[in-house]
């Protein structure tokens, strides 16, 4: 039997359509209901590996993760990785077709139904619904042609859609009804309810405006939802997270802003950390004087080393290093720690760049991309980070350059895809570097790394502690689900998904 659907659009990129899809999949899977999320097309720096070696979008992995099941590349079929404000890598079914302009991409896109459509019917014959959502506004009108995202989905795939606004940041009933007058008439028949989200404050005061919504547009509001404190992985730059510019804690972290920042959220669970106090920088003059500075994963790393230099972050940090400071790169920062860049095929800038010669490394760009799953054991560490040694490690790579170490120790021994375990990364006193995202999510990883750090400052190790990254999320997708079960009504939600349109 083929599975029902709801699909959740927006007013606007960032109105929390994907919290709003992971929480009603919480929900579901609560209330004994076999369910899947589902986004045709995303946008994002942030992505994920799947246990086959498959990139996706990282939002459909937390939704997936809601729902208590395994993710797969079917749930986001078309992923876009920006690379520059023109051009994007385009991802299909988890493999890179390579990079292509926005004009080339809209031009080429209608030709992704039938991988869509093959995504969605593998999910609709394995689950009872499938919780669908939106990209952008269905009421951007230059983008309908061929629309594979939202009103062209919803026809596609025949799913009634729930219309969200974001009040936090004003003007939700413009949003909400102006995006209403801009659909044809088949498309507002798809439309059976309004959600307003990200409400703060007394709801009863939202009633006549509520009354408004429901007189404009002609469909019931499905709820206010509250303004939520969570701590879930982020979609993308968006994200509130890169905004944090002080960390109280007994040891300080700094984690470079990176232009075109991806994998952001290898850093939640030392935010988490009791004892760590973590912090994103962009100016030299917030750099001060960390414990440890992270340069985390880039979506262009020669374009973001570039600006490093011009900003006078990379003198910054070449000081802090000489001041015995410990540096760690990961993925494209691991890559800019090292002697040289080279991009013979020109995959993100050609030429060659100097590296900020902190490693002993050379990094070659080329066309194939290195997407695993990978687990293994720190080595022996030296430096600052020296209780690192023999911690397992389990994360995932997702990078198109090979690195190859000149000198230093390797950092980590892992296996790939089932390979016996190689030698990967690279340390030299204090500064080091791997490709593996991920690596904080375990709790023994995070306390050696803070233990090590209070020691450096000849500070108590025990006064530092992680948790279980897993358990973590789960109670928070717990929290989410309860904030929208009690703000949404689930009965007539229930009653939309059985309907249909």
């Amino acid at each position: 039997m083929r599975a029902k659907s709801l699909m959740v659009q927006g007013t606007m990129s960032g109105v929390g359509k994907s919290l709003l899809v992971a929480g009603l999949c919480r929900v579901l899977a609560q209330d004994g209901v076999r369910v899947a999320p589902f986004k045709s097309q995303n946008m994002a720096l942030n992505s994920a590996i799947t246990a086959e070696g498959l990139e996706m979008g990282r939002a459909q992995v937390v939704q997936a993760e809601a729902a208590g099941i395994e993710p797969t590349v079917a749930m986001n079929p078309i992923l876009l990785k920006p690379t520059t404000d023109m051009g994007s890598q385009v991802i299909v079914r988890g493999k890179s077709l390579g990079t292509m302009a926005a004009r080339d991409y809209f031009a080429f896109r209608h030709t992704l139904k039938d991988q869509i459509m093959e995504a969605y019917e593998e999910l609709a014959s394995s689950y009872d619904v499938i919780l669908v959502e939106g990209a952008g506004s269905p009421a951007e009108v230059n983008l309908k042609r061929d629309d594979i995202v939202n009103m062209g989905l919803a026809q596609m795939v025949d799913a009634p859609v729930a219309l969200v606004g974001d009040i936090d940041r004003g003007g939700v009933f413009a949003q909400l009804i102006g995006t209403m007058m801009l659909l044809e008439d088949h498309e507002r028949q798809r439309v059976k309810g309004s959600i307003v989200n990200k409400f703060r404050g007394d709801v009863t005061i939202l009633e006549p405006g509520l009354d408004i919504l429901r007189a404009k547009m002609g469909v019931p509001v499905l709820g206010v939802v509250p303004y939520m404190q969570l701590d879930i992985d982020d979609e993308d730059s968006l994200s509130d997270r890169l905004a944090m510019r002080a960390g109280a804690g007994l040891v300080d972290v700094a984690v470079v802003r990176l232009p075109k920042i991806s994998n952001f959220t290898d850093f939640i669970a030392l935010e988490a950390a009791e004892g760590i106090g973590l912090r994103y920088v962009s100016r030299p003059a917030e750099l001060g004087n960390p414990d440890l500075i992270i340069l985390p994963g880039t979506k262009s790393t020669m374009d973001d080393l570039r600006w490093l230099r011009t900003t006078g972050l990379e003198a910054a940090i070449l000081r802090a290093s000489d001041r015995g400071c410990a540096v760690l790169g990961i993925c494209g920062g691991y890559q800019m720690l090292g002697e040289l860049i080279s991009d013979p095929e020109g995959m993100e800038a050609a030429g060659e760049m100097a590296g900020m010669g902190l490693l002993p490394v050379q990094t070659v760009f080329g066309r194939e991309k290195r997407t695993v799953q990978s687990e293994g054991t720190f080595g022996e560490v030296g430096g600052v980070l020296s209780a690192l040694s023999g911690q397992p490690v389990l994360g995932y790579e997702i990078h198109m350059g090979r690195t190859e170490r000149r000198g230093g120790q390797p950092l980590v021994a892992l296996g790939r895809g089932g390979t016996d375990h190689v030698e990967d990364g690279c340390q030299c006193g204090n500064v080091y570097g791997c490709y593996l995202h991920g690596l904080f999510d375990h709790a023994a990883v995070t306390n050696a790394l803070a233990r090590a750090l209070l020691l450096a400052k000849g500070l108590d190790p025990q006064a530092a502690q992680a948790f279980d990254m897993v358990s973590y999320r789960q109670e928070q997708y717990d929290l989410l689900a309860s904030g929208v079960r009690s703000s949404l009504d689930m009965e007539r939600i229930y009653q939309i998904i059985e309907e249909g349109v």
